[in-house]
């Protein structure tokens, strides 16, 4: 059974970091694309960063660039995000995903959820003073 579990969400200051984590079981991150997404309430969910494993490139929102980093560690068949810089406009739960791309499967858009069909439970992260 596939499942994705995300972790590491929490209160934190402007200015300050987190590290959220995505621990896979049930497959191997191998040949699966990675993405992170938030949703805020009352807005659309959005992607963060995507991991397309097709070409191991990673994609990140203009609005994260910089201050983002997705990371794998395959031995724990684990990914995560660390977040640095946090602003009061990040705060949003955020979602670990996704997807079978098998060999020479590339993805057309790793920020967009659409992409993904395996999705892992939210984590809460609030940035405030």
């Amino acid at each position: 059974q596939v499942q994705l579990v995300a972790s590491g969400g929490g209160l934190v200051q402007p200015g300050g970091s987190l590290r959220l984590s995505c621990a896979a079981s049930g497959f191997t991150l191998d040949d699966y694309g990675i993405g992170w997404f938030r949703q805020a309430p009352g807005k659309e969910r959005e992607g963060v960063s995507g991991f397309d494993s097709h070409d191991a490139t990673t994609h990140y929102a203009d609005s994260v660039k910089g201050r983002f980093t997705l990371s794998r560690n395959n031995a724990k068949n684990t990914v995560y995000l660390q977040m640095n810089s946090l602003k009061p406009e990040d705060t949003a739960v955020y979602y670990c995903a996704a997807v079978y791309q098998g060999a020479g499967l590339g993805l057309k858009d790793p920020l967009g959820w659409y992409e993904y069909d395996h999705w892992g439970q939210g984590t809460q992260v609030t940035v405030s003073s």
